[in-house]
């Protein structure tokens, strides 16, 4: 051990001379003693500069770093601040809380408050109707042609249409024929009264409740000048008109109008589906045929207290931005094979039947969200829905009407699709969720809603033209044989992004 450690001693005592007779040779270059000392502290200095100029351009990037760092925990701070004023400050349109949102450092809060005018009073109505763009004369099919699909059933309200006609219609044009409800004897009839009624309702107010599953319930906060600019109409079947009798005061005018409050009640008699939540989308997604004299529409789910004006939603989600379309932003998912997904561990239709729907979408082209795409999300809250009654809206409106019509009646399903194949001409305004938690107070449904369908797990339960199961007016398309083969086709995997979706 004494051995081993002797030569490294001595090593290194023999290395010292070598580094003294080096730095002396250094020094006794040149011309002369004074030379080499003064090339010496000019070596020094640029050491020193470039030094100092590395270490300046450290700290200013760890100071840009810090600022940036510091500004972004502002945004979150004000973005998640409970307090008004702060919550007001945060951009929850912006990118970069988008960009915080999907990397999930920032989580939008359940409510917020809604930018709205001050006054209702002083709120400018435009003038004029927004320019029609791509579409500029819509009409639609109103006799159903019974033999297209070799069928000899009775009309149909949404018409027998083709997957021909049905790809036709996302092609678009100046001049457009498209199916959109409403067939003769399909169903869905409104009486003389109520007819003449609705074609004095300019901005309306719309709502509906199917199968007696809700009691209407009264707007708050409603101003003198929107209860006399606005209808407040309140769509029902027989059904329910019978049950809100039974439970509610509905009061009659001189012109035999039933009134409940401020809505007025419009009823739909022979409803053109099987199910109830079939029907219920004829008024929320078909509102411009129903009231066809509307310029501007608000839907708001039966289920739902109103408690904002709605001349300040006009003002807030359309006029201000010069949006003609505005929905919410599905609180948990953007993207449709997650929403499938959601629908069918929550049991809300047939699971194999919204599968066979979203392999058609997949095979159409319809890729997964990303934040590359043009829209904020491809599912919306589909409970409120406001709207200038457009001709390029209207068709919007028809073809989303077709794919309720055609597969699933989970709408938020398919908005997104129809956004995709219109190649993103459909402009339309998608705002915060948290807003859309502060327009209204939500009531439970009278009963829970219950259908065979929702449980069925397997295709083999709906085998035989005879299974109860099967729709026999509506989902006609899950039916019908595609033209083209979906046993290929593999839906995109999925994950589940929070524990209520």
């Amino acid at each position: 051990m004494d051995n081993d450690g002797h030569p490294s001693v001595s090593l290194r005592a023999s290395r010292r001379p070598d580094r003294l007779n080096n730095n002396f040779e250094i020094k006794d270059g040149g011309d002369g003693f004074f030379d080499s000392d003064k090339s010496s502290s000019d070596y020094s200095i640029k050491i020193i500069w470039k030094r100092g100029f590395v270490r300046l351009l450290l700290v200013g990037g760890i100071l840009w770093m810090l600022l940036i760092l510091s500004v972004l925990l502002f945004h979150i701070w004000t973005c998640q601040s409970s307090l008004v004023f702060l919550s007001a400050i945060c951009n929850k349109d912006s990118t970069v809380f988008q960009m915080l949102h999907t990397m999930g450092l920032v989580t939008p809060p359940h409510r917020c408050s809604i930018p709205l005018a001050n006054d209702p009073e002083k709120v400018v109505i435009p003038e004029k109707k927004s320019p029609s763009k791509f579409v500029q004369s819509l009409s639609y099919f109103e006799e159903d042609d019974i033999n297209t699909n070799g069928s000899e059933s009775s009309p149909l309200f949404g018409g027998h249409q083709s997957w021909k006609q049905r790809e036709e219609s996302f092609k678009l044009k100046s001049t457009m024929k498209v199916h959109c409800g409403f067939i003769q004897n399909g169903g869905a009839e409104m009486s003389h009264k109520d007819k003449q009624y609705v074609k004095k309702c300019k901005f309306v107010v719309a709502s509906g409740i199917f199968d007696g599953y809700d009691t209407p319930h009264q707007p708050s906060n409603i101003s003198p000048r929107s209860k006399k600019l606005f209808c407040f109409l309140m769509v029902v079947d027989e059904v329910s008109l019978k049950f809100i009798k039974q439970n509610v005061s509905v009061k009659e005018d001189n012109d035999g109008g039933e009134w409940v409050g401020i809505w007025r009640i419009i009823l739909l008699k022979n409803p053109p589906y099987d199910e109830p939540r079939r029907n219920g989308k004829v008024p929320k997604i078909l509102t411009h045929r129903l009231f066809p004299q509307a310029l501007y529409s608000i839907w708001i789910d039966g289920k739902m207290e109103l408690i904002v004006d709605p001349l300040l939603m006009l003002e807030r989600y359309l006029w201000r931005g010069k949006h003609t379309f505005a929905i919410a932003q599905h609180k948990h998912h953007r993207n449709i094979y997650e929403e499938a997904d959601s629908n069918k561990r929550r049991k809300r239709y047939a699971r194999p039947l919204i599968d066979h729907q979203m392999k058609i979408y997949r095979y159409e082209g319809l890729d997964p969200w990303t934040p590359l795409k043009q829209t904020k999300s491809d599912v919306p809250e589909g409970a409120i829905i406001i709207r200038e009654h457009t001709p390029l809206n209207n068709l919007f409106n028809c073809l989303w009407f077709n794919e309720v019509n055609l597969f699933t009646p989970r709408d938020q399903l398919s908005f997104g699709f129809v956004v995709y194949r219109l190649k993103n001409n459909f402009k339309f305004f998608m705002f915060p969720n948290c807003e859309y938690n502060s327009i209204f107070i939500l009531h439970p449904h009278t009963r829970e809603h219950s259908s065979k369908i929702e449980w069925v797990k397997s295709l083999n339960e709906f085998k035989g033209n005879n299974s109860g199961l099967k729709e026999s007016r509506g989902g006609l398309g899950l039916w019908s044989t595609y033209p083209a083969d979906l046993t290929s086709v593999v839906l995109p995997r999925v994950e589940r992004t929070s524990k209520a979706g």
